[in-house]
């Protein structure tokens, strides 16, 4: 009698903390807007017991059982007939979704004034670490959920600054990878120059795992097919704390004119002295080709949203359906920013000259970032990912708001180059975190890695948000 008294008191506090596990994490969700739609907690736990791993995909990614939205209503009824092909290289090893994460409106990418992290399916999602703070974008919701510990991976994708920003400031480890190492095919896409989907972890290993896996050749992908025939996927293994040692890394000068960027360089530049690594000033030159890239990106956005629209179920097959529709649905759809955007792209239709002239341009990031690094003899470029989050401001957008915030950024090249960025979490400022970034030269994902996990481990960040979710 006393021992079933005992399972059964120890049966219900399994039972109680069980429940309230999935109020904390329903909570979660809501308070911090992270997800569109996701597995009820039952089904989750189902899936976690039986050896399943959980994984948030940000939705403008195919999965079946989802609608894919790319965070609009326009796209609500979109389900995918299969899955992307990352996705079902996640399932084939044994991961499962958890759920759709939200997302800036079509990536960012409808509005020069509009407000990361907002969108009309999913609302705004919010960064945990300040009230009213600003996730950063596109893949807001894949960062947050992270940082909030409802999920350990997420997948995040990034044209420029979608990966490496939310990453940054919602404290987390994110990796943009080359672009091709990892297809796009099923992903809602805005650049096929730039487009790349990547791990968003709490760590550096747990994000190379999931780069392994996701990473390789896709015959739908024509990007893959340029992947080294050397290439060595094992991004998780020879992980160590000595891989710094001897490397030479240039610094990139983002954040030197403000007292608190000042202080974070030089922490992390004698971190990477004390790891046995060369330190080099650098003459960075570059001046970034803004209006051309802007031009490449509207060009190539209206191709290829209305390539995926071809082949998927919804109902709606070009940028001016989803324009009209937007007009239509206005109160709910543009009640805080325009698709001026959208009309900018829809207007690029027999600009291909322009396109040609635009993409050079762009393209020859490239070779300024291979000459920095050849130049000073460099294994990496190194610098402050972003400045700390600013002010959710839906009546001015993210535009206004940053000017009322420190603001640096060192992503943009790598980003238009298609070369990969790794970023850490390194310090705080005023409560908020800042990110670091490992930049180098195409396909050299995984050495980046081994830069980053060794600097994760001497720099030790372990700052959580107040309301991190314990399993």
């Amino acid at each position: 009698m006393k021992n079933k008294i005992i399972i059964s008191v120890l049966l219900l506090i399994f039972v109680s903390c069980q429940k309230n596990s999935e109020l904390r994490f329903e909570e979660l969700d809501a308070k911090y807007g992270i997800y569109i739609d996701k597995l009820d907690y039952e089904t989750i736990n189902r899936n976690v017991n039986d050896g399943q791993i959980p994984i948030a995909l940000k939705d403008n990614i195919d999965a079946q059982g989802f609608a894919n939205t790319a965070g609009s209503i326009a796209l609500k009824d979109n389900f995918p007939s299969k899955n992307a092909f990352l996705v079902q290289k996640l399932i084939d090893n044994g991961y499962f979704v958890q759920g759709k994460t939200n997302l800036s409106e079509w990536a960012n990418f409808r509005s020069v004034s509009s407000t990361s992290g907002w969108s009309s399916m999913g609302g705004q999602t919010v960064n945990p670490y300040g009230l009213n703070r600003n996730p950063c974008g596109s893949s807001s919701g894949s960062a947050v959920a992270v940082a909030l510990g409802v999920v350990d991976i997420a997948i995040g994708t990034e044209t420029n600054g979608s990966i490496s920003c939310p990453s940054s400031v919602n404290g987390i480890v994110g990796i943009k990878p080359s672009v091709g190492l990892v297809s796009r095919s099923g992903i809602i896409p805005i650049s096929n120059t730039q487009d790349t989907a990547g791990p968003m972890a709490q760590t550096v290993f747990e994000a190379a795992k999931v780069l392994e896996i996701i990473s390789g050749f896709d015959p739908q992908d024509p990007a893959t097919s340029d992947i080294p025939s050397d290439m060595d996927f094992s991004f998780s293994s020879d992980l160590n704390k000595d891989a710094i040692k001897g490397k030479r890394f240039g610094i990139l000068s983002a954040g030197s004119k403000d007292p608190e960027g000042q202080r974070l360089i030089s922490k992390f530049t004698k971190i990477l002295e004390k790891l046995g690594g060369s330190v080099v000033e650098i003459d960075d030159g570059r001046t970034y080709p803004s209006k051309e890239e802007f031009f490449v990106l509207k060009y190539e956005f209206r191709e290829g949203v209305e390539s995926y629209l071809s082949q998927s179920n919804s109902n709606f097959k070009t940028l001016k359906d989803l324009i009209d529709f937007n007009n239509e649905n206005a109160e709910a759809v543009l009640k805080f920013f325009d698709q001026s955007i959208f009309l900018m792209s829809d207007s690029t239709q027999n600009m291909e000259d322009m396109y040609e002239q635009s993409l050079a341009v762009v393209l020859s990031s490239r070779q300024q970032i291979d000459m920095l690094l050849s130049k000073y003899d460099l294994d990496a470029l190194v610098g402050l990912s972003r400045g700390p989050a600013w002010n959710i401001n839906h009546s001015e957008g993210d535009r206004k708001a940053i000017q009322d915030q420190r603001s640096w950024s060192v992503g943009s090249f790598a980003a238009m180059a298609g070369y990969p960025n790794v970023i850490i979490p390194l310090d705080v400022i005023d409560g908020l975190p800042v990110g670091l970034s490992f930049i180098g030269t195409k396909w050299s994902d995984k050495s980046l890695i081994q830069y980053a996990y060794s600097f994760e481990q001497l720099n030790g960040f372990d700052y959580k948000p107040r309301e991190y979710f314990k399993k």
